[in-house]
This record gives structure tokens, C-alpha cells and sequence, in this order.
């Protein structure tokens, strides 16, 4: 397995929704668990364990299964019992503590209890302790329960979490083509055309909004207009309440620090990039980054206090996975499929790095670990940063050995979707597998395939190896120029092609095909021919 590279752990490993955390001497990743070429999210009904050793970030290794759906008391045998976004945080006793939901076709939705698991060790075996709970012993759900984050807070133990509506998310649902906050102002302030008042949702920030969304409220999570009645929020939105140190009991009533997307006026900082889900919390240089999945779906973004549970304001996009945002870059210009996003900070031998998924086999239902190096500036800030291969390399790619096909950063045929809930049917390439074979597949005309970056300093010889039915050349190519092309021939069988190519410096390294029918591309070796 080539180190250090995204995806950063093994390209049969689908492990999503990533929370880092260092736990003494090693860096500990908590995420969900993707089946390959799976239908629905979560579907391995467990979570794995992965760590790394700070002293070698590259090396990640499998812990083993750390807790499983049918430890839970709601598990129903013969049912889909899912196991959504983790987060783990070590106690004021020293211990571990797993927060979670379980969502499951036998009617326990993922948004309404919020469950704990514990155990002495970050990556051992959890067992099931109980759920976040109000002093009475009642579960604890005024609000949506989704995605929880945890935080010791020098010994104030924090829960975030919540859920809302993406409008882009949900007409991506439908395949179409979503609409943003700054879309959804025309809603607010157009006159209604033949509609009955009625139907105009309430300006942001009303109260009116729970009793007016009410039916939306029962259709996807089971809540009564009399179940929000008493709310202080709308019911979609991010929230904070603080835990007894059982890690249970709540001890504070619920405060909204981020607003959903249909909660947020126009001036608001947070206007355009509302909360939709994927809550995660960290605390550096004592400022809190609340980061979160936008309305927008592909982009983590970030929010920032002095306080922890108030005063939140946006702040930016850390990272889309297609690229959207980054130098200007547009939603139609994608630079891969884009669909959901989730991930956090994390500290790494004085290096921050953002953790986030990525989706392959043409489906939002097998995702895989991703991460790129951020700066942090003194006033807190932090640049949006691209998609990459390098993963947790310290520098850029050696263009020595075999590299798999699968570590692309780009694959785009310049009209890649957004999707949401979904495995697509349409003509775009994409990441699969086959057997236990992972490769790029329906590579067609003019579709661009891209690396970066690596680090030429010689003349170099490029093989690539590919199959299908297509006849063509693939155009090599850095960001600054052609450095050489190869023509394929139709083949059912792997074949390889070679070139000479001679980029110079740091590069990104792109592959562009032109021609008829379509190829596999499974892998492509780079070496030096110098004398």
C-alpha cells in the first residue's frame, strides 16, 4: 500500500464522517462505516477503529471493530441498524465515551436519541452505557440529535450537535441542480404568483417557523407541532448543552449557536453557509472553531467564539471535495462529484490538518478518509485549501514507483454532479472496484484525470496501464503545459503504454483523454531516466 496518500487509509476502506483526536502518542480517527459499492449510508452496522503514530502519520493501522449496532438496546434483528457520525472524548474519570446515533427501518431515527458508549481505551471495545438524558431520566431531544461532538472543556464536558434542511442537498436529491441561501432570499422577498400566503415559509428568526414546518417535521422525523410548540428555535439548527460528568445527564438547557438554512436572515454572517449537519468542535488558542457541513453540502466550514456556547460567526470554507470555492472556482466547474461532507481539525507534530470524505462508485454510499494540511493564522483564520493526493505526506510526491489510479485528486469530464441519498445513473467517470481490483472507470472523451503534486526533477518515463473498449490518447499534461501524450488501443485485458515526459519543479500531473468508447485506468508508474 503506497503511505501517506489520500485516501489515506487502504482503497478497500470506506470509513466517512471522520473525527481525529490525539490520544497520548497517536492519532486516532472515529468516523462511520461505508460498505464498498454499498446503497445506504453506514451499512457495515459497526465502527472500526484506525490510529496512526504521531511519530509516523502515515502508517495507519486497523485497531479492530470497536462497537457494534446490535450492542445497542434499540437494535432490531433483521432490520437495517446503521451507525451514523461518531465522536469520541475522554472523560474527567480518564475514560473513553462514544457518542452516536443508530438509525434503523424498524422506525429509531438517527436524529432523535443521542446514545453513549464507553470503555478504557480509545480504540478498544466499547459497551453500551446509555443515552443523553434530562435529570428526570427522559431522553434529552427538545432539538434534532444528529451528528453529536464532544469536547472536555478543562473539565466542562460540551455536546453540539443538530440537523437542517439543505435546499441544495435536496433538490440534488432529486438530481437537480439545488439553490443556495443567496437563491433562497428571492423566496423571502418575492410576491406570491398564484400561491396562497400560506405557503410563504417565515421570514428568518420567526418563532412561527416550527408551527408553519410542522408537516415536515412529522414526514421526516416523527415531531408534532406540539413537540416544538414550547422552543425557543426552530428545530433545525445547531445547539450546545453541557453533561454531568456520568457524560449523561444534560445540566444546561439547549443553546443555538449556528442557524439551518431556512433560519437564516440575510444579515447574518452565516447567510449562504447555514448549518445543514456534521457538527465537530475543537478549541485552539482559546478560541472555539465550530466546523460543520453548510447548506451548500460539499464544503466544511467554519465558525469561531470566544465563548462556547454563543457568539458564534462565520468565518469561511476549509475545504469543498470538488474544489468549489477554492480560487474562484464555481459549482459548475466541480473538479469531482461533490455530494455530502464531513471531517474536523487536527494537530499533528505542529501541523493542522482538515479531515474530510470523499465519494467513489458513482454513489454517496461509499465514501472514504481524505486530508489536507491547513494554516491556522494568528488571527485565527483559515484559507480554503484544495483537494490534493498527498494526504499526510510532508512534502510533495517522489514521481519514483507504481502509483494506483484511485489517488486522483481530479476526475471530472467538466459536467460532474452534486448528489445527495443516491448511486447515480449517469455517464460520468468514476472510482470503483472490481474484485479486488480498484481502478477509474467510463473514462471518456475529454475527461481529465489529475495528481498533486509531485516533485520532477529529471526526464521521466510514464507507463500507464489501462483496458476497455476505447481507441484514443491520453494528453499529459502540468498546470503550466503538454509534457507528452499516449494513443491506447481497445483491450479487455490490463495493458500498459509508455512515454517519456519531462515536467520540471513542483507539478501537478494531469491525464486527458481524447477519443471514442472508454477505458479502465487502473494504475501508472513513474521513473527517472536519468543516466
Amino acid at each position: 500500500m503506497l503511505r501517506g496518500v489520500n485516501p489515506i487509509l487502504p482503497l478497500d476502506e470506506y470509513i466517512p464522517d471522520g473525527e481525529p483526536h490525539v490520544f497520548g502518542d497517536r492519532i486516532y480517527l472515529f468516523g462511520s462505516h461505508d460498505t464498498e459499492g454499498g446503497t445506504r449510508y453506514c451499512s457495515e452496522q459497526n465502527y472500526l477503529g484506525w490510529s496512526a503514530p504521531l511519530a509516523d502519520p502515515a502508517n495507519w493501522r486497523c485497531d479492530g471493530e470497536i462497537y457494534r449496532a446490535n450492542q445497542d438496546p434499540d437494535y432490531v434483528d433483521g432490520e437495517t441498524n446503521d451507525l451514523y457520525a461518531p465522536d469520541v472524548v475522554q472523560g474527567n474519570d480518564g475514560r473513553y465515551y462514544l457518542y452516536y446515533t443508530l438509525n434503523n427501518s424498524a422506525g429509531t431515527s438517527g436524529h432523535d436519541i443521542c446514545k453513549v458508549a464507553v470503555c478504557d481505551t480509545p480504540a478498544g471495545r466499547f459497551g453500551y452505557l446509555g443515552y443523553v438524558q434530562n435529570p428526570d431520566g427522559s431522553p434529552h431531544n427538545d432539538y434534532l440529535m444528529g451528528d453529536p461532538a464532544v469536547i472536555n472543556d478543562d473539565g466542562t464536558i460540551r455536546l453540539y450537535f443538530g440537523w437542517s434542511i439543505s435546499m441544495v442537498a435536496a433538490k440534488a436529491h432529486a438530481q437537480g441542480s439545488g439553490f443556495s441561501g443567496e437563491e433562497q432570499s428571492k423566496r423571502y422577498n418575492a410576491k406570491p404568483t398564484g400561491q396562497k400566503d400560506a405557503e410563504q415559509l417565515p421570514r428568518p428568526g420567526s418563532l412561527d417557523m416550527n408551527k408553519r414546518l410542522a408537516p415536515v417535521y412529522v414526514m421526516l422525523f416523527n415531531r408534532t407541532e406540539q413537540d416544538t410548540k414550547d422552543l425557543k428555535h426552530p428545530l433545525m439548527g445547531a445547539n450546545i448543552i453541557e453533561l454531568a460528568d456520568d457524560m449523561l445527564t444534560v445540566k444546561s438547557d439547549p443553546k443555538r449557536i449556528v442557524p439551518g438554512q431556512l433560519d437564516t436572515p440575510e444579515d447574518c454572517s452565516f447567510f449562504g453557509h447555514a448549518f445543514y449537519e456534521a457538527a465537530s468542535i475543537r478549541k485552539i488558542r482559546g478560541l472555539y472553531y465550530f466546523i460543520y457541513s453548510s447548506e451548500n453540502s460539499h464544503e466544511l466550514c467554519y465558525a469561531t467564539s470566544r465563548y462556547p456556547d454563543r457568539d458564534f460567526c462565520y468565518r469561511g470554507t476549509i475545504i469543498s471535495n470538488g474544489d468549489v470555492g477554492f480560487k474562484g472556482i464555481k459549482d459548475g466547474d466541480r473538479r469531482n462529484m461533490t455530494a455530502n461532507n464531513h471531517g474536523s481539525l487536527a494537530c499533528i507534530n505542529d501541523q493542522w490538518y482538515i479531515f474530510y470524505h470523499r465519494h467513489t462508485h458513482k454513489s454517496t454510499f461509499s465514501r472514504q478518509a481524505c486530508v489536507e494540511k491547513v494554516e491556522i493564522e494568528a488571527d485565527g483564520r483559515i484559507s480554503q485549501v484544495e483537494c490534493t493526493s498527498l494526504g499526510v505526506s510532508p512534502a510533495p510526491l517522489e514521481p519514483s514507483g507504481e502509483f494506483p489510479a484511485p489517488i486522483c485528486c481530479v476526475l471530472t469530464n467538466g459536467r460532474m454532479p452534486h448528489c445527495t441519498n443516491t448511486k447515480l445513473d449517469m455517464d460520468i467517470p468514476y472510482i470503483t472496484h472490481d474484485g479486488d481490483e480498484r481502478l477509474i472507470t467510463a473514462i471518456k472523451d475529454n475527461t481529465r484525470i489529475g495528481y498533486k503534486y509531485f516533485a520532477f526533477t529529471d526526464r521521466t518515463k510514464l507507463v500507464l496501464k489501462t483496458r476497455g473498449d476505447g481507441n484514443g490518447r491520453f494528453v499529459i499534461a502540468t498546470d503550466q503545459r503538454q509534457v507528452g501524450e499516449i494513443a491506447v488501443e481497445g483491450s479487455r485485458d490490463w495493458t500498459t503504454y509508455q512515454t517519456e515526459i519531462e515536467p520540471q519543479g513542483i507539478e501537478a500531473l494531469y491525464f486527458i483523454y481524447h477519443g471514442t468508447g472508454s477505458v479502465d485506468l487502473l494504475s501508472f508508474e513513474l521513473n527517472s531516466l536519468q543516466p
